[in-house]
Formats: C-alpha cells, structure tokens, sequence
C-alpha cells in the first residue's frame, strides 16, 4: 500500500465544467479521419498495482493510426508500482520505476529493466535495482543508452544507474541529494524531486524539484556516469510555491518548459546549451479565467515541428493547449480541452505529431485525441479503454 503523503499528493477534490474538444469536422478532418501514416504503434501503459486499482503491472495496447483506435495487446504482470516509464534511443528496452519506500529493507524504490520484442509486442524481465530513495517518479535515458537517471520524490534525491550491454541496470554510481523546503508546508516540507530530464547533447541534467522551487542544474559525465553541480548555473529558481514537476525541451529552438503542479503554470525559457542555464521569458496560466476549483498540474510535451504545447491539469481535468513563437519562446493560449477523464497524469504525443493520448488515473481511461496541424486543437476520436490506474505512456 502507498503511503498517506503518496495518496495525498495525488488526491483532487472538485471535479468542475471543462471545455469540450473541438469537433473533428470543425478541424477540417473526417469524423473517422485517416491518416498518412498508417499502421500500428505500441502503447506501453505504466500504472499504480496498489490502493484498490486492480492493476497487474504494464499494460501494452497496440494504437491503429488510421482511425486513433487502441486495442489490448498482452500484460506484464508481477510488475510493483511501475508508475512511470522509459525506452532507450533503439526502443531496445524499457525501463520501470518501481515506485515504493520500501526495497529490499532499505527506505527506496526500485527501478526494473526489460528488453522490449517489438515483433511480438511483449517485454521480458531482465533485473531490478534499488532507486537509492523512496518513491521514485520519473527516470530517463541517455541517448547512447549507457545510463538510467532516476528521481526518487521522497528520497528527495537524483540517482545515476549504469546499463550493461545486455540492458540489464548495475548498481547506482552517483547520488545527488537535495535538501531545503517550500512555502507550502504539506508538499513543500522537504525536497521532493519529480522529473530529471537531459539535455539533447546528454551535457546537462535538469531535475525538478517540487519541494524546493528550483530546476537544479548538473554537469553529467556520459563517459563515468556522474552528476556535477554546474559550477555557473546549479539551479534556476521558480516562483516560490511553484512546485515545478515536469520539464521538456523544443525540439529544435534553444527553449526549454516547465510546468509548475503547484501554482497552476507553465514558464517558458531560454536554454544555453553552452552553459546549461535557463533564463525565464514567460509565465502563463494552466486554468482558464473564472475556474476556481481544485488543481494541480501533471505533465508537459511540445509537438515534434515545435509548433504546440500542451499541460495536463488535475482537477480541472483538462489540456491546456499552447501555440509557441520558436524565435520569441512565447506562448499563446489555444484553449482548454476536456480529458474525458478524471485526473489526467502523463500523456505523450506520437512521432508524426498527428495524435495525443492521454492517461486519465481515476477514471481508469485511455483516451485518444487528434492533433489539428494547423491550429493546435485537439479532437477526441477513436475508442475509450480502460485500464487500471493509468499513470505513463510510451509508445514506439
């Protein structure tokens, strides 16, 4: 069973009216539209196995991308608290955090390995090591596959795990800790980090910090596999009581967001690839004016042609849809679209850009959105599937 400050931050209260999706036909497409890029995608589904959810462990669907429709594939069962996922550059293997605080009678999580069959459609176990502290809710990989970077929340800390050839994990080689605290004295009571993201030379790594207010900076050896506070920038500062959670980078503009679970924002910034520093530009609103409810905000992603940015928010319901001057970084507001769910988490957007699905974690729904190419509005098509307590998507 999780925890009751794991509960908590994950409980939204206040379900209030949320904007529709716009109608297909309103987006210039059919009402079944068919796309140029036919055929199938795999979805890899991280949940919650514990608190009721019935959840066995990573759900895999195949998604048809002619008409955004999601089928069930197979079950990895077996799986603890595979919460958040991800897959190296070759879409070789996939690994899972395992998000408890307690492994192997030390006060961590984990974090499994599996080789991915992208034949058949199926995972196999390769091994678990411990996340070196408790909770861990995000993790990534390096481009030359050679290290997983694992944020533990609880633990309040960034751990660096090395993967053999056979994409099997080591034992963790560095352990960042965080420490300090928030305004906000029932999340902010410690460092808590939430995402840790590099950058797009693997020179730099960006851990968010909800507990503290600030995107810590570090200088990463691809080569040893070791965190370095960066000597010039070891952090940018948020607003305080921000909570930044999840952070991405534009695809080809030296940009770089963040959303903030806590006051409800996204800030966009000046990246330095040079240095590894972050210079805000502008800090724009999650909700729409008037709403009043509950909210926290979960997750963020550009479009692949860099075009649109969307935020999840929680409570609201919603995606918040942005449309990005690459050479300003500014963002415009292109409007609020219902998740038909209840407390949308992670959502990802597919390689074409043409589709958006959406994890919505107490609804027990998967829903699949087209992306309007021209105008950044988001169409609901497809079928709704279940699965329980969905959490992350990946797809390949």
């Amino acid at each position: 069973m999780r925890l009751k400050s794991q509960l908590d931050r994950r409980r939204f209260l206040g379900l209030f009216g949320v904007g529709a999706a716009v109608p297909c036909l309103a987006l210039g497409t059919a009402a079944n539209p068919t796309f140029r890029h036919a055929g199938e995608l795999l979805l890899f589904v991280g949940t919650y196995t514990s608190g009721g959810s019935k959840s066995e462990g990573i759900y895999i669907f195949k998604l048809d991308t002619r008409e955004g429709t999601i089928f069930p594939h197979k079950v990895i069962g077996g799986v603890e608290e595979p919460s958040f996922l991800a897959l190296d550059t070759d879409r070789k293997f996939l690994y899972a955090v395992n998000e408890t605080l307690d492994y192997q009678g030390k006060k961590s999580g984990a974090v499994s390995s599996f080789s991915v069959d992208r034949k058949s459609g199926s995972l196999t176990f390769l091994n678990k090591q411990p996340s070196m502290g408790g909770a861990p809710c995000h993790l990534s990989v390096s481009r030359d596959g050679k290290f997983v970077l694992v944020a533990n929340y609880i633990g309040g800390n960034v751990a660096v795990l090395p993967v053999r050839k056979d994409g099997s994990l080591g034992e963790a080689l560095d352990l960042e800790q965080h420490s300090g605290s928030g305004p906000d004295k029932s999340r902010q009571e410690a460092a808590h980090a939430h995402s840790v993201s590099l950058d797009q030379n693997d020179r730099f790594a960006f851990v968010n910090d909800l507990g503290i207010d600030r995107v810590m900076i570090y200088e990463f050896d691809a080569k040893g596999g070791s965190l370095t506070p960066n000597s010039s920038h070891p952090y940018y500062q948020t607003k305080s009581g921000a909570g930044p959670r999840h952070f991405t980078f534009h695809p080809t503009a030296t940009l770089a967001f963040v959303i903030n679970e806590l006051d409800m924002t996204i800030s966009s910034l000046r990246y330095d690839r040079s240095k590894g520093a972050l210079k805000e530009i502008q800090t724009v609103s999650t909700i729409p004016v008037g709403f009043s409810g509950e909210n926290t905000c979960a997750d963020i992603h550009v479009t692949p042609n860099g075009r649109f940015l969307y935020g999840s928010n929680r409570g609201h319901d919603s995606l918040a849809a942005f449309r990005i001057d690459s050479s300003t970084g500014r963002m415009d507001l292109i409007g609020h679209y219902s998740t038909k769910g209840k407390t949308p988490r992670n959502f990802c957007i597919d390689p074409t850009g043409a589709f958006l699905l959406v994890a919505n974690q107490r609804s027990d729904s998967i829903v699949t959105f087209a992306i309007d190419p021209g105008s950044g509005e988001l169409c609901q098509i497809g079928n709704i599937v279940t699965v329980p307590s969905p959490v992350c998507l990946k797809l390949i």
